[in-house]
């Protein structure tokens, strides 16, 4: 057997230079973080809110003058008049006056959004933690749903609603002839399948990352599926029911185009949405009124998300990592 010589020189020094050299990540982050950076944020920021400013102080502008002059005009002439808004709430005619369609959009939003949170929560945790044939595959098709345009589905959905489902000779589902209370009923729906794969895709990521020895623990107590979800499952999932029902709120509220499908034609069903794009007059000439409108329906979801916003941020990333 040979031996090799024992070595009597100093050990090699190890290669500083490759480790002193930042990577490209974090010299993309400190040039990000730099004054120059920071400089062209602020500018950004303030181009991005500067229309929202105009049409803020155009809103509170007489009508001769917000018709005839800019905004910018204000601070050289400035006038302020709550007209715009008294008419548009307590407005005579019906299509100028949104005060009357709050209620309607507070219908059609807050029962699609519990709708949404408790159906997407409960298909969550079945598809998280309960084991039955086709389980992936059905949860590959929730998450495809997301991808399929919504306009592909308004025409299908509408006459399913208006004419029923027919197999050959047999009608298996009756026509949605709803009155009262219950005319509201196709807006739920529609909104309700709508938001079911984003809600289910998002409460599953959330679900599948709790800790498996809290549910074998519950589960070795001889807890069912029911007392599980309700005892274990729901209080650590807060955050991410109301990062949920923030979003499902503010796209039901907000939303023009299912309510105008589903419930445009009737006054008494009719959103906020839908008023308000009707304000402005057949020919666009009373747009002053469209100022004012714009701001009061955006009230409430900014009390909404400002109120709520460190449950969004958490669950928002709470699902997002481990640990």
């Amino acid at each position: 057997m040979i031996l090799s010589p024992p070595r009597t020189g100093p050990d090699p020094a190890p290669d500083r230079t490759a480790a002193a050299r930042p990577s490209a990540a974090a010299r993309v982050r400190r040039r990000l973080s730099g004054t120059g950076a920071s400089a062209a944020a602020i500018i950004i920021a303030v181009l991005w809110t500067l229309p929202t400013a105009g049409l803020l102080i155009s809103s509170f502008r007489p009508e001769d003058q917000i018709k005839g002059t800019g905004w910018w005009t204000f601070f050289s002439d400035p006038s302020l008049t709550l007209r715009n808004y008294e008419e548009v709430l307590f407005g005579g005619t019906s299509t100028r006056q949104l005060a009357s369609y709050f209620v309607n959009s507070f219908v059609i939003a807050l029962p699609t959004m519990v709708f949404v949170v408790a159906i997407a929560a409960l298909t969550a945790y079945a598809l998280a933690w309960m084991n039955f044939p086709g389980r992936d595959w059905i949860f590959i098709g929730i998450f495809a749903l997301q991808i399929v345009p919504l306009q592909m589905s308004l025409v299908p959905l509408l006459s399913l609603f208006s004419d029923g489902l027919t197999i050959g000779t047999t009608q298996v589902l009756p026509a949605w002839d709803l009155q009262g209370a219950f005319q509201f009923t196709r807006v739920w729906v529609a909104h309700t399948i709508f938001g079911l794969p984003l809600g289910v895709f998002l409460m599953h990521n959330f679900i599948v990352q709790l800790p498996k020895s809290l549910i074998e623990a519950a589960r070795a107590d001889g807890a069912g599926h029911g007392v599980i979800f309700r005892r274990v499952v729901l209080p650590l999932i807060v955050p991410a029911l109301v990062s949920l029902s923030i979003l499902q709120f503010l796209w039901g509220w907000n939303d023009l185009l299912v309510a105008l499908i589903f419930a445009g034609g009737s006054v008494e069903v009719a959103p906020l949405t839908v008023r308000l794009a009707e304000m402005a007059g057949t020919r666009g000439e009373e747009w002053q009124r469209l100022t004012a409108g714009a701001f009061v329906s955006m009230v409430v979801p900014l009390i909404v998300f400002f109120s709520l916003q460190r449950y969004f941020v958490r669950g928002l990333l709470a699902g997002s990592m481990k640990g």
